[in-house]
């Protein structure tokens, strides 16, 4: 099978999922789970992906940029895996800057009207991990339009996902970065976020 359709078999399942499906999904992507849930998750990863998510850093898969689907897996590469293999690292964010590269390019071909709501949501991810406001301006615009565009029995998922993406914003607009990065970026933290970081949301890292 070809490995960009493994990555998103891995990540998405087969087929464009209901409401249900796609309720159940949420939970895989963003609840975290125990400690002992998320440590094999995170493993799963680096043992299925960890040698396509190198690759993809040598400059190896860029081809996949060719196509919508396939340049969504290569987003997923660079944006979400390194969260999971990474946790908690420097090296969870390195490339980031490759993520968003490929969504703000795929955005301007179109690249996104051609996929899942489902899809779209993580093709938009690297917008909302930006720690620039104009990246998370065009996440919330992104965001909006594609709550707009699913059906009305998926609105309330969408709706959550939505949330996050105003509560990223939010954070870049208040502190200009995501200071619950600052740790493992080997960041000073300034008074206020420290302030802040009592009680943040951490986001997984």
């Amino acid at each position: 099978m070809d490995d960009a359709r493994v990555v998103l078999d891995y990540w998405f399942g087969r087929g464009d999922p209901d409401a249900e499906e796609l309720a159940a999904r949420m939970r895989f992507w963003f609840a975290g789970g125990a400690p002992g849930e998320q440590h094999e998750r995170d493993e799963e990863v680096r043992e299925r992906f960890v040698d396509l998510m190198l690759r993809a850093e040598r400059g190896e898969l860029t081809a996949w940029a060719d196509s919508p689907r396939r340049r969504l897996a290569l987003i997923l590469l660079f944006d979400q895996f390194p969260r999971q293999v990474y946790r908690g690292s420097a090296r969870a964010f390195a490339t980031d800057p490759q993520a968003l590269g490929l969504t703000l390019s795929g955005m301007q071909a179109g690249a996104d009207a051609a996929l899942a709501p489902a899809e779209r949501l993580f093709f938009y991810m690297p917008l909302q991990h930006a720690e620039s406001p104009e990246a998370q301006d065009e996440s919330l615009a992104a965001y909006r339009r594609l709550l707009a565009e699913v059906p009305e029995t998926m609105r309330g998922v969408f709706q959550r996902t939505l949330e996050y993406a105003e509560k990223h914003h939010e954070i870049v607009r208040r502190f200009g970065r995501f200071p619950h990065r600052n740790r493992a970026l080997g960041r000073p933290t300034a008074p206020e976020e420290l302030v802040y970081l009592r009680n943040a949301d951490t986001f997984g890292q």
